[in-house]
């Protein structure tokens, strides 16, 4: 039987968070800035403001710290 050891996962990351970390742990699983996906969900919020608002809200709960 393999095992494969992948530790890549969402988590919300506190080291870097700048309202709950969220974007900071997106960002940490794409290996991207940070900034980009900040900036990506403020335009999503000013075109789609329910459904992001929504969408932050499950993210917040349903993801852990790491």
């Amino acid at each position: 039987m393999k095992t494969v050891l992948n530790d890549k996962r969402f988590f919300r990351d506190a080291g870097q968070a700048k309202i709950s970390g969220v974007c900071a742990g997106v960002a940490k699983y794409f290996d991207i800035n940070p900034w980009i996906v900040r900036g990506a969900a403020v335009l999503s919020f000013v075109v789609l403001p329910f459904a992001t608002a929504l969408a932050y809200v499950l993210a917040i709960l349903l993801l852990r710290y790491k």
